[in-house]
């Protein structure tokens, strides 16, 4: 029997663990399972092998008053799983934790089987299953079969829950990490973003340009996107599309004899992504390019949807003396946060690549949608 509540307990954190990777992580489903399965089924069929009581006829569940004591004498356990473990843990407790264990399960638990057993006799005099309960209620002995496989099953489910708390803390935690870092990047590309289109729409106000009214409605475009749009956790890629396009076309209206390009489909999926999740790649090519030196450079950014995969490639001539330009500054704000949020929004579905060929530098960032 042990055996048989071994092999039950084993498939059950099997089956935990599983739940746990999957997008149905909630403890209390592998919680209602243990409640299901061994509460309900296994220690429904102990007590009757105990109880040594035979149907008189074949039944599915002949005595539903011992399957109802199963349940009831276990009741006590709630509290022990549900607040006790998982508060002990989290303040690292151990020996409090190790103390509660003996006394829940050796002196509380004796007490709670006499005391429920007691009240079930009250209530089954004349019936066949009486006389287990008048055994249950009679003496305080210790069952060490129910109590060790009380204590794996309920230990397992209090393991479960703290994991649970602990994983949705570290997952706000590290969500409001990069919340701030987001709106650091937003506060640095502000001043400097609007410097240098001010100056720019200085210049071409200066000359006459009529393309000065189209530049402003643009940077009120952009700056209507970085203050409100990208407040959201995710924004649709159409609207970061349009963002980076217009981005591109004020840098290249800044070093106008320059090669400053950017190439998208002509339709885009229907997808979100999170917002300015390119730009710290655009930033980092506009920073170290060699447009802003010379005539004949260029910086070239592609977006491509293929086999399901949404694929960011951009590259720029490097500048002098500056070889791998971001090997020795990956602690930039900008690509941790990238390299974070990769990670929170697509776990085991990015890829991001640095590399450096003929004076040409190349980031590519492909995700699985």
């Amino acid at each position: 029997m042990v055996e048989k509540a071994d092999g039950i307990l084993n498939n059950l954190c099997e089956f935990r663990t599983v739940l746990k990777k999957s997008s149905l992580n909630f403890p209390g489903v592998f919680e209602l399972l243990i409640w299901v399965f061994y509460v309900g089924l296994y220690k429904y069929s102990y007590y009757v092998d105990q109880s040594g009581i035979r149907p008189a006829y074949p039944q599915n569940f002949p005595f539903p008053q011992i399957g109802l004591y199963s349940i009831c004498s276990t009741l006590y356990l709630i509290p022990y799983y549900r607040w006790g473990v998982p508060k002990l843990l989290y303040l690292k407790k151990y020996g409090w934790l190790i103390l509660l264990t003996i006394v829940y399960f050796i002196f509380i638990g004796t007490w709670n089987n006499v005391a429920v057993a007691w009240v079930f006799k009250q209530f089954t005099g004349g019936l066949p299953v009486h006389r287990f309960f008048v055994i249950q209620s009679a003496g305080f002995f210790m069952d060490w079969n129910m109590t060790m496989t009380n204590l794996i099953a309920f230990l397992c489910i209090a393991f479960s829950r703290f994991s649970y708390q602990s994983e949705q803390q570290r997952h706000k935690a590290e969500t409001d990490h990069l919340h701030l870092q987001l709106n650091m990047l937003k506060n640095q590309l502000q001043p400097h973003f609007l410097f240098n289109t001010l100056n720019s729409l200085y210049g071409m106000s200066l000359t006459g340009s009529k393309d000065t009214s189209r530049f402003i409605l643009m940077l009120s475009q952009m700056m209507q996107y970085i203050l409100y749009d990208c407040d959201r956790d995710e924004i649709e890629l159409t609207s970061e599309i349009d963002f980076l396009k217009c981005y591109f076309e004020l840098e290249q209206k800044k070093f106008p004899a320059a090669s400053i390009i950017m190439k998208v489909p002509d339709e885009l999926p229907a997808v979100k992504i999170p917002p300015l999740l390119f730009l710290p790649l655009v930033e980092n090519s506009f920073k170290h390019g060699r447009h802003k030196l010379e005539n004949d450079a260029a910086v070239a950014a592609e977006l491509i949807i293929e086999n399901h995969r949404l694929i960011f490639r951009i590259q720029n001539d490097m500048l002098p003396a500056q070889p791998f330009q971001m090997k020795n500054k990956v602690g930039g704000i900008g690509l941790v946060n990238i390299k974070k949020r990769l990670e929170l929004y697509y776990p085991g579905k990015n890829e991001l690549i640095f590399n450096e060929e003929n004076s040409r530098y190349m980031v590519e960032l492909s995700i699985k949608l």
